[in-house]
């Protein structure tokens, strides 16, 4: 099967690397891809955001499926005009993209289908604003309704700072502040069978300890040692399944990658947020220690076939990510400096621990790597328990260059130490 995938970040290079790694997949191709994507696929200039131009490329290369990474592309409906061509795509429709694309559109789908969720209010003046401010009071949690690269959210227990970014954002959502560790969940759906992946838990703090601004994610670890182990079939009975239920009710049925965010409350599981794809960086290390091979798992979801599907096979061991950021990121963050060391880690710590290139490019005149983005590389470490895939991944970090860069040093830390311990994901 020749398989194209759309984007050009961390996600997509994980993705990539794991169908390079199956034995269905007899070529690979990437769009626009990235420094890293082109040593396992080759790569095709075409706007991702351009349907036509996508389903153009995909006819051309006599694609037998299409994986739509980003968020943008399904909301721009990409994965439709792929579909029209009579070529199967992983990636809901830009209807049901919505799930994402409009945190208003989720809540009023997770009311409709009766999924537990924080309670909130979408607000579109100041006057909305300011009563649900106050009907909630600190913390404050107050959400872009649209798409913001993970960037959109705030939590503060500042009022003024929580309004300014309500009235910066136009409609938003308010919510209240859910307690508890976070988890995130991926499920794999044809618009009627739920299959679950692993969960993982992410870090959106900029800094250790959970402090500095939200991110688009700043490391993962998968599994969680302290979840209680009917979780995942919690999530599917209460969340998942319901909420693909309801979709396919209002004739906008859900296939592709349904992601929840979640909230491990006092009150019991409650939905942060859904997203429509894979996540970054739990993407990572969720497919670091996905056994099935992974073309025909997204294949059978894109052509309504998932319920022949086997169970899933996992490995044993344990995965960590530590994502490298360019300097004054999550701010404008500085470009075009030279990245060292990947070759290093390659030689001394593979195959248990790589790079995966999120905002990289290769210099056309010296054939050095340069930073291209904010969040550069995710380093990605495999153990036999989280406290060896730590050791592996900081040791491969530790090898990287990037003038003004800076990561988290506390990725799974407490997890790893402790088997009770669920800090992170804030």
């Amino acid at each position: 099967m020749k398989v194209l995938v759309i984007g050009g970040g961390a996600r997509e290079h994980a993705l990539c690397r794991s169908l390079s790694l199956d034995p269905d997949v007899t070529a690979l191709h990437c769009a626009p891809g990235n420094a890293g994507i082109a040593e396992v696929a080759e790569l095709h200039a075409v706007d991702a955001l351009d349907g036509a131009a996508v389903a153009d490329l995909a006819a051309a290369l006599g694609a037998g499926l299409v994986v739509v990474g980003p968020e943008a592309p399904l909301v721009a409906g990409v994965a439709d005009a792929v579909r029209a061509r009579g070529i199967p795509a992983f990636g809901p429709s830009a209807e049901a993209a919505q799930l994402e694309g409009s945190k208003a559109f989720a809540k009023d789908v997770m009311a409709a289908a009766n999924v537990p969720t924080a309670r909130a209010y979408v607000c579109t003046t100041p006057a909305e604003v300011d009563e649900a401010l106050d009907a909630f009071g600190p913390p404050y949690v107050v959400k872009d309704d649209g798409l913001a690269a993970g960037k959109g959210v705030v939590v503060t227990g500042d009022l003024e700072e929580a309004r300014e970014h309500a009235l910066a954002c136009g409609r938003v959502v308010i919510e209240e502040f859910l307690d508890g560790p976070e988890v995130s969940l991926f499920a794999v759906t044809d618009g009627e069978t739920v299959v679950p992946l692993q969960p993982a838990q992410d870090f959106k703090r900029a800094y250790d300890g959970d402090e500095g601004p939200n991110t688009g994610g700043m490391g993962a670890y998968s599994p969680l040692p302290w979840a209680d182990p009917a979780l995942v079939d919690e999530i599917v009975a209460t969340v998942c399944q319901p909420t693909v239920d309801e979709l396919r009710r209002r004739g906008t049925p859900f296939s592709g990658l349904l992601y929840a965010g979640l909230a491990i409350t006092s009150r019991g599981v409650r939905v942060i947020e859904f997203n429509a794809r894979f996540g970054d960086p739990e993407t990572q290390v969720v497919l670091a220690r996905l056994k099935t091979p992974l073309a025909g798992l997204l294949k059978a979801a894109a052509t309504g076939a998932l319920a022949a599907e086997p169970p899933l096979r996992w490995s044993d061991g344990a995965a960590v990510t530590v994502v490298i950021a360019s300097h004054n990121y999550p701010g404008t963050p500085r470009t075009g400096d030279p990245i060292t060391g990947l070759d290093e880690v390659t030689a001394e710590d593979g195959p248990t621990a790589y790079v995966l290139h999120a905002g990289t490019k290769r210099d056309g005149a010296s054939g050095d790597v340069l930073s291209a983005g904010g969040r550069v590389l995710s380093v990605t470490a495999s153990g036999s328990d989280l406290a060896k895939a730590r050791e592996r991944v900081y040791r491969a970090v530790a090898r990287i260059g990037l003038d003004g860069s800076h990561h988290r040093t506390d990725i799974a830390a407490k997890a790893a130490t402790d088997a009770s311990g669920a800090a992170g994901g804030a």
